[in-house]
């Protein structure tokens, strides 16, 4: 792995280009996602470590972008708590959801053993990768976790009764988001164990409270999740959207690398976060459904940013969504690859 682009970034070492992965990347734009997903459901896919392999793998080889994220989903920890998970048309749908229990934390029955499948698929792509493509791991933050297990689903996307009930009782909340952590930090330690090189933390829900509250409940349990998992040398990226100014309250001892979203320009978010901290992002994926001379004007922007700094992760703010054309895609990462870069 010593020509990685990725590694070599994260360690603090000089490349001449930004590494390229986007997240979602192994799915929704790719035909040949699209025509395994006609033959298995989306928990076959996750389940059958030979067909997970082969999806975390395909943008590699569709794409050609620099390292592959793990095909799964951050509601598998939710789902080793006992609580039946399912994955419909309609999104994710637990058999039942904690708001309405009189004693949530009664409600969960961790079962570690409901995660070797994951292992297993990990084992699967670290024999069948190409040469010099690292593996990123991943799993969702307590936050963004524990508001699917209260709430149930992602139908209502604000997750109103979620946010009622974290305002209404903050103590079951502390406990909750303990058992999110506990957990979390055992699955991040599996996915190490098995060959996973980076490790990525989702926030995805990050601005759907105050700053003032997120830091309270929330943070102390990310940068226990970080120091967990940069205790066994895995480059740690934390992904908050929605954080907004929060992200220059943001220390080094919380991540190597933080993943900006595409609220914030790439330039101010240099300048806000603390400069031991590498950036990842942060384009914004809606912008590929644009013409590709759009899309190069846009692009221009960032390898001038990517000229002036090496501690830097080209990929998008928020996932890929479907019906993003997959030309386009492949525009961004070879416009990307050739450009020039000016690093010597």
């Amino acid at each position: 792995m010593q020509n990685s682009l990725l590694l070599r970034t994260l360690h603090g070492k000089s490349t001449p280009r930004p590494p390229i992965w986007f997240m979602r990347q192994a799915g929704r734009v790719l035909p040949s996602y699209m025509a395994i997903k006609k033959k298995y459901s989306f928990w076959q896919m996750m389940q059958q470590p030979e067909i997970a392999a082969k999806v975390t793998l395909l943008p590699i080889h569709d794409l050609n972008v620099d390292a592959a994220i793990l095909f799964s989903d951050i509601l598998v920890i939710p789902y080793a708590s006992g609580m039946g998970l399912d994955f419909t048309d309609k999104g994710p749908v637990f058999e039942k959801y904690l708001i309405n229990s009189s004693d949530p934390v009664a409600e969960l029955n961790p079962d570690p053993s409901k995660l070797e499948y994951i292992y297993n698929a990990i084992d699967v792509i670290i024999d069948t990768r190409p040469k010099n493509i690292p593996l990123i791991g991943f799993c969702g933050a307590p936050l963004t976790v524990l508001l699917y297990m209260l709430q149930g689903s992602s139908q209502k996307k604000e997750f109103p009764e979620a946010i009622k009930y974290i305002y209404q009782h903050k103590r079951t909340v502390q406990k909750l988001v303990d058992h999110i952590t506990e957990l979390s930090i055992e699955y991040a330690h599996g996915q190490i164990k098995h060959g996973v090189e980076v490790f990525q933390l989702f926030e995805s829900h990050a601005g759907l409270v105050p700053l003032d509250l997120y830091n309270e409940l929330f943070m102390p349990a990310v940068k226990i999740i970080a120091r967990a998992i940069r205790q066994k040398n895995i480059p740690f990226i934390y992904f908050p959207k929605g954080l907004s100014v929060g992200i220059g309250d943001i220390t080094p001892d919380t991540c190597d690398f933080l993943s900006v979203d595409w609220h914030t320009p790439i330039e101010m978010a240099r300048k806000a976060v603390h400069n031991q901290i590498g950036l990842q992002g942060n384009l914004d994926p809606r912008l590929l459904f644009c013409s590709q001379e759009e899309i190069e004007v846009e692009l221009q922007r960032y390898v001038a940013f990517g000229r002036q700094h090496q501690d830097w992760i080209f990929n998008v703010g928020h996932g890929f969504m479907p019906g993003i054309p997959v030309e386009n895609v492949k525009f961004v990462v070879d416009y990307m690859q050739h450009a020039d870069w000016q690093r010597g």
